[in-house]
């Protein structure tokens, strides 16, 4: 950081301005965050692959149909039967059921040339011969169509609950499902994001601020600090999906909210902590601050740089979903760094030491520790650093082990939530009752006219029930192929396939198959694809970063060497902990998802090791020294800054679904891991194992190391413990033999006598 920005932040006068131009913004992105939830995308569609076959019939289909319609099923279920009055009950209901706002009908939209008719029964034979009720009679479907796009998505919400209270019958038991009510019930269970999520994420900061300065004042300013840092990325990021194209879900957004908790936070404990010490050496605040800031922003712009490089690597993915995390997360921490070195600075100065009462750091004292906690691990490490980074690889090896229990696949419906929503129950009762549900169809788009021959083909190949759509007289044709399973199953996709196999045979009809199944097979296959390409490709611009960073190649090596190894552990122990949680497996998009993050932010913390590490060995030119005085330097601050960011993430586990529950707690896992294994056994024994080398090929690797094993090798002295090398007093001097100054000129210019020294004296 240039000596000119420095000034600039931490000036007398220019804290002010930079404290009223971080109110301006807070004035100008407040209003926008509001509306974040308006660009945010509920469709599974809009994250397709633009080369996926669902994708082109998606086009294709838009001739026919609006793309934003959702197919919503009504399950009605009576044990023993539903009665004629039951059947009389749900056809009176239809008139109204259509008067609803959202409801698509002719009415609505006369333009549409394709237009889904409400589909109910009214008797239980008619209705059988339809599909629309059970073989035993006790289940009953009524399909139709419901639109949002043009109005608040949340009014889904309204609509089901709407549905809900019209459809009740004495008797029986009513679920809305279909994609209209996974949908809704999808935005019920992303509601906690906004509010929820938020202030448990500030209560775990609040807790650990007020834990690691014990002081009632300081923990408000890092606070304030993040709610601005995040007030901006979500304002950015909302101008972004509104005029640039980015495209935002709920998973974007949860992870946006912890990540800008979690990093800002880690960003303000390093600098504060960097703060403190330099109040002990200077009077004058400012100067004490702008000491800090060229000490600790080096490291801090450093880790925020490679984490922002990680997530941009995301953007090379297929899947909507991944690209987009991308530069959502690097928005995120581009705005948590400028913040913590720019607005937390400035309200550091403008309060001044009493913040942190009660222990206010005086003048003319060090913030630096000399023992403690992390000195006396260095001086254990320090004995066999060898034996302690075998045994601890070692240990973390043997938690791979879990990697076996990893199950990776899509996650059916009933494997997505922890909780039983209604539209899951309604899918469970038509699965149970062998009905289909008449909302999934699986989708075949062909060329005009095409329709016969689809229909054909596909009865010849034992699918039963296909139907036309469309009369022939449209610019595509249209069929449905009924769908019994879980539209999200292994067996859908296995039948996906199938179809797809069958229609792309029928000559002339250019034939592409979509629907729910098609969707979610597609999406699998670019999230298969997307981890095989993008997890290379992030570990390689780490390691670019890092050894630019440290200007050595070794070095970068064992760091990603540890963090791949550490991510493995996170896996294996995560894998165990699910199996006991009876979780079904893990989403496609899990292992790509916490790898990216512990690989970018598990880094994080060996950064801010090694560059203290670097800093000692050009200062004093040994390596081992290096690693003990960084260790006991920045233990404390790296660990709480570590427990911050697990806990931030672990806050996801309180949101009812699976996906989010599995990747908050395999990242806090590895976080921990990270911060309190990695960093501070396994690098520091490394470093104190191979010394100088670890800096090959650059000059610091050609220097003699000066602290060897405490114990005598050779002859050699003992080396001392790390709480004595971090802070030697200078030796005491005992009786010296006189010197001659007999000649040298005293201080008014005579020359001088020679007195010898009474022994006695001392």
């Amino acid at each position: 950081m240039s000596e000119r920005i420095v000034s600039a932040i931490t000036g007398p006068v220019t804290k002010w301005v930079v404290l009223g131009f971080w109110l301006v913004m807070l004035i100008l992105m407040g209003p926008l965050t509001g509306k974040l939830g308006d660009v945010e995308s509920h469709d599974n569609s809009d994250w397709l692959p633009a080369n996926a076959e669902s994708t082109h019939a998606i086009d294709e289909l838009a001739k026919v149909q609006d793309p934003d319609d959702l197919t919503t099923t009504i399950v009605y279920h009576r044990d023993g039967g539903l009665t004629k009055s039951d059947y009389t009950a749900i056809v009176l209901q239809i008139p109204e059921i259509a008067s609803l706002d959202g409801v698509v009908t002719q009415e609505s939209k006369p333009d549409q040339p394709v237009m889904p008719a409400i589909a109910y029964p009214t008797g239980e034979k008619k209705g059988q011969k339809h599909g629309l009720v059970s073989a035993d009679g006790e289940v009953a479907t009524v399909s139709l169509v419901v639109n949002y796009a043009d109005e608040d998505p949340t009014a889904l919400l309204d609509l089901r609950d709407d549905l809900v209270e019209m459809t009740k019958i004495d008797g029986v038991d009513v679920y809305i499902g279909g994609a209209g009510g996974s949908t809704a019930d999808q935005m019920e269970a992303g509601a906690g994001i906004g509010g929820a999520l938020l202030y448990a994420a500030a209560g775990v900061v609040i807790v650990i601020l007020l834990i690691t300065y014990r002081s009632p004042v300081l923990w408000f300013l890092p606070l304030v600090s993040v709610l601005v840092a995040l007030v901006v990325s979500m304002g950015v990021v909302y101008l972004c999906a509104m005029y640039a194209g980015l495209t935002l879900n709920q998973m974007n957004r949860a992870i946006l909210d912890v990540l800008v908790f979690g990093a800002g936070t880690d960003y303000a404990l390093l600098l504060i902590a960097r703060y403190r010490e330099e109040l002990g050496r200077h009077e004058d605040r400012h100067k004490a601050m702008a000491a800090a800031l060229r000490g600790s922003a080096p490291a801090i712009i450093a880790s925020a740089g490679t984490v922002t490089v990680g997530m941009l690597g995301l953007m090379v993915a297929t899947m909507g979903s991944t690209a987009s995390l991308g530069p959502v997360c690097a928005i995120g921490i581009v705005a948590g760094l400028v913040v913590m070195l720019t607005l937390l600075p400035a309200l550091l100065v403008i309060t001044g030491r009493w913040v942190f009462w009660p222990v206010k750091p005086a003048y003319g004292t060090s913030g630096e520790k000399s023992g403690g906690i992390w000195a006396r691990l260095g001086d254990w490490i320090r004995k066999r650093p060898r034996a302690v980074w075998i045994g601890t690889a070692a240990v973390l090896l043997a938690c791979c082990g879990g990697l076996s229990m990893l199950n990776i696949t899509t996650l059916d419906s009933s494997e997505t939530y922890t909780k039983d929503f209604p539209s899951l129950i309604g899918d469970r009762v038509l699965e149970e009752h062998d009905l289909g549900d008449p909302s999934n169809p699986i989708q075949v788009v062909s060329a005009p006219g095409t329709e016969k021959d689809v229909v054909e083909a596909l009865t010849k190949a034992g699918y039963e029930g296909v139907t036309p759509v469309t009369d022939g007289s449209h610019e595509v044709a249209l069929t449905a192929v009924p769908l019994a399973t879980d539209p999200m199953s292994k067996a859908s996709f296995d039948t996906v396939e199938d179809v797809r196999g069958v229609v792309h045979a029928v000559d002339g009809a250019d034939a592409l198959a979509t629907g729910t199944a098609a969707i979610q097979l597609d999406m699998a296959s670019a999230t298969d694809r997307d981890t095989k390409v993008v997890m290379p490709l992030v570990l390689g611009l780490v390691l670019i970063i890092l050894m630019i960073l440290l200007r050595s190649v070794l070095s970068p090596l064992l760091l990603m060497a540890t963090v791949v190894l550490s991510f493995g552990a996170a896996l294996g122990l995560s894998a165990i902990i699910f199996d006991a949680m009876g979780f079904a497996g893990q989403g496609r998009e899990f292992p790509l998802f916490v790898f990216v993050f512990l690989v970018a932010l598990g880094i994080d913390y060996n950064i801010f090791l090694m560059h203290r590490v670097r800093e000692e060995v050009v200062a004093h030119g040994d390596t081992r020294r290096a690693s003990l005085v960084a260790l006991s330097a920045t233990g404390g601050v790296i660990t709480s800054a570590g427990i911050v960011l697990a806990a931030t993430f672990a806050v996801l586990t309180t949101l009812p679904h699976v996906s989010f529950i599995e990747i908050g707690l395999a990242i806090a896992l590895g976080v921990l891991l990270d911060t309190l294994v990695v960093r501070s056994i396994l690098v520091t024994a490394i470093n104190l194992d191979l010394g100088d080398v670890i800096w090959w090929p650059s000059r610091l690797a050609r220097g003699r190391t000066k602290i060897r094993s405490q114990h005598p090798v050779a002859g050699r002295r003992p080396m001392a413990p790390v709480h004595h090398q971090l802070r030697q007093p200078p030796p005491m001097r005992g009786p010296q033999p006189p010197r001659d100054l007999r000649g040298r000129p005293d201080l008014r210019g005579h020359p001088q006598q020679h007195r010898p020294r009474n022994p006695g004296r001392y």
